[in-house]
């Protein structure tokens, strides 16, 4: 069976602007929240788009495919990988949104509502759409390989590295995965807002905090990850010195509950896990620790405790650093792989983030805690009902030299 390995990070996010800078601050416990027009947001500092993208994509796309098109940039160079180098139908773009470009979106409504349609931009109709950043990417790198966006919310992250496993394994040798978001703009913050999910609180502290017994909602926030996969046996063929981690297993599920209300029990997530666990052929002994979804919510917290104590039995390490920086929607799912490749590599596991009084009966780390591990669950869930854990496995050093 073809192996999908991981050999490129790029990180754009509130906790920095590259993978190490993220994953420094991450085991540093930085809280990268703040209050932002009177409410509490998770925004990315000191990102300069004209730095790092094109001026002439810049006029044509919103501020997630800035961020999506920079991390792709990082991602690339990070695993010494240029598109223009092979084919270009063995590389592809996968890529997730829940979001879309609504800071662009909104900006033209406006146009359109106080200065009338000659003033809309001819870019409206590309830029807010939720595979912008896939069809620039695609555009920009010249990459002709299977392309689409996975639109499943919070889920989205984990469910692009699943299609990303699914391309290679049939024939494609590369593909770019992951996922960003921006959707902090005043429309997409209202859009949000119809959850009653997000966290009322204006202190910092006092917001989200995934499986904290003073649970109260999420903070939104930006930014996300991309991430280079390719087939173990052409990586090693191109000389390829730096494996993250494979994909061993993935799976995804869904609640078919209710469009707005959570399922009353955590059934589908614990068949999403355990699926996952059967698609990497590991037991839950194996797994050395979990990187939950931690949608910050009591009864959300508390179902994917229960899910996670049903699959594992045993008090498996559990952390959600995304507390840290916020809810990145599908973003945040790609950032969790990102942190979970870069503690296998380490060995160390970050501490949830922003977790002052534990709860749910977990082993929650509340400092980063040293654990040679070499598997590890990452969990997703989206709005509406989405459920998705994807295994990475550390990839041994010899493993590349096999695979040549």
């Amino acid at each position: 069976m073809t192996r999908a390995v991981i050999t490129g990070i790029g990180v754009i996010a509130p906790s920095g602007l590259t993978a190490e800078e993220h994953w420094r601050s991450t085991l540093a416990g930085d809280l990268h929240v703040g209050c932002h027009d009177d409410r509490l947001q998770g925004q990315v500092s000191g990102f300069d788009a004209e730095g790092l993208v094109d001026p002439r994509l810049i006029i044509q796309t919103d501020k997630w495919s800035w961020m999506s098109l920079a991390a792709t940039r990082m991602a690339l160079d990070d695993a010494k990988y240029d598109p223009a180098g092979h084919d270009p139908y063995a590389t592809s773009v996968v890529l997730a949104s829940g979001s879309g470009g609504n800071e662009f979106g909104q900006k033209e409504i406006q146009a359109l509502w106080s200065r009338g349609r000659a003033a809309v931009s001819a870019y409206q109709s590309i830029a807010w759409f939720y595979a912008a950043s896939v069809g620039q990417t695609s555009i920009l790198h010249g990459t002709k390989g299977p392309n689409s966006v996975l639109v499943s919310e919070g889920a989205g992250g984990l469910d692009s590295l699943g299609m990303a496993r699914r391309i290679i394994r049939r024939g494609t040798p590369a593909v770019i995965a992951g996922g960003t978001e921006a959707p902090l703009s005043p429309y997409a913050l209202v859009c949000q807002q119809t959850s009653g999910r997000l966290t009322a609180s204006r202190d910092p502290r006092a917001g989200y905090k995934p499986f904290d017994a003073d649970a109260n909602g999420y903070v939104p926030g930006e930014g996300g990850a991309v991430l280079v996969v390719e087939d173990a046996a052409t990586a090693a063929e191109r000389g390829v010195q730096q494996v993250y981690g494979e994909i061993a297993g993935y799976a995804a599920t869904h609640d078919g509950h209710h469009p707005e209300e959570p399922a009353p029990d955590s059934a589908q997530l614990e068949r999403a896990m355990r699926k996952a666990l059967a698609d990497a052929d590991v037991t839950p002994d194996e797994v050395g620790f979990v990187v939950a979804d931690g949608a910050g919510t009591p009864v959300l917290d508390g179902l994917e405790a229960a899910a996670i104590r049903a699959v594992f039995g045993r008090p498996v390490p559990v952390t959600a650093p995304q507390g840290f920086v916020g809810r990145l929607c599908s973003g945040g799912a790609a950032l969790n792989v990102a942190t979970a490749l870069l503690a296998l590599r380490d060995g160390v596991v970050p501490a949830v983030g922003n977790l002052s009084r534990p709860g749910h009966d977990l082993d929650l780390v509340r400092e980063p805690r040293r654990l040679a591990a070499d598997v590890v669950l990452v969990n997703a869930r989206g709005f509406g009902g989405f459920n998705s854990s994807i295994v990475l496995k550390r990839y041994p050093e010899e493993g590349l030299q096999h695979a040549r």
